[in-house]
């Protein structure tokens, strides 16, 4: 069964918040908007306003449904910033962190929803009571709660990877330089070193500095085609230069 995700926002009562939230369905490939009681919405409002581009789809789009219908119909899974942390105070203790909710999401199948909570108060307890799950969002303890569209916003962006395509998702590792090419270019390198009489006792000892400092980084090709041009021309001038040694012995 493929998995279908919904966002569900629970007792809103800032328009631009749920704007917000919109925007960041948009954003990172979401498009199924469910509120529960929610305040009225104006297309000259602030949810229109604070929406982007999800003013033409996503928020115009979205269901009202009450929350017994998304408990009922839904696997369901809380994001609060708040937890209480105790196995004896808190209904869903342990909770997910939002580095495992991707895990956790990517083993079900079916209809899923992600249910946030109202600006003040987030989801009471008896509401809580009623989900599969919970997630808390780190937060420092100075000042543990988000704005709802900052709390979609964060859950979402771990999510991405379920609903953006590889182009719209690009792997960094794709693009990495390859272990050949990262031969070539410490080749290159050495090339450098012998056109530019770098002193040879010390020629080896730089090599190894290049692999050890290149190893780290984990240049793309593209950063490496970039330097051997450097290299190359380098070269190129360096064998133009005559040096002070062999304007004497030319006289």
């Amino acid at each position: 069964m493929v998995l279908d995700i919904s966002i569900v926002l629970v007792g809103a009562q800032t328009p631009g918040n749920i704007g917000t939230a919109a925007r960041a369905m948009k954003n990172f490939g979401f498009s199924k908007l469910l509120l529960v009681d929610p305040p009225p919405l104006s297309r000259d409002g602030d949810a229109y306003g604070f929406a982007g581009q999800a003013r033409d789809d996503i928020l115009p789009n979205h269901k009202i449904v009450s929350f017994d219908h998304v408990v009922e119909n839904y696997h369901t899974i809380a994001f609060t910033a708040i937890t209480n942390q105790s196995g004896s105070k808190h209904m869903r203790f342990p909770f997910l962190t939002t580095r495992e909710v991707l895990d956790e999401v990517s083993q079900l199948s079916g209809s899923v929803a992600l249910v946030f909570g109202r600006e003040r108060i987030g989801l009471t307890n008896v509401e809580i009571a009623k989900l599969d799950r919970i997630c808390s969002i780190p937060a420092s303890p100075t000042y543990p709660t988000l704005n709802l569209g900052q709390a979609v916003t964060v859950v979402l962006y771990e999510l991405s990877p379920l609903s953006l395509s590889e182009s719209q998702h690009p792997d960094l590792e794709s693009d990495l330089a390859t272990p050949s090419e990262l031969e070539d270019f410490y080749a290159h390198f050495s090339s450098l070193l012998s056109a530019l009489d770098y002193p040879s006792q010390k020629h080896e000892k730089t090599l190894r500095l290049i692999r050890r400092v290149f190893g780290r980084t984990h240049p793309t090709s593209r950063e490496l085609i970039t330097l051997r041009g450097v290299f190359r021309r380098t070269i190129r001038n360096s064998s133009h230069t005559t040096s002070p040694s062999q304007e004497e012995d030319s006289l």
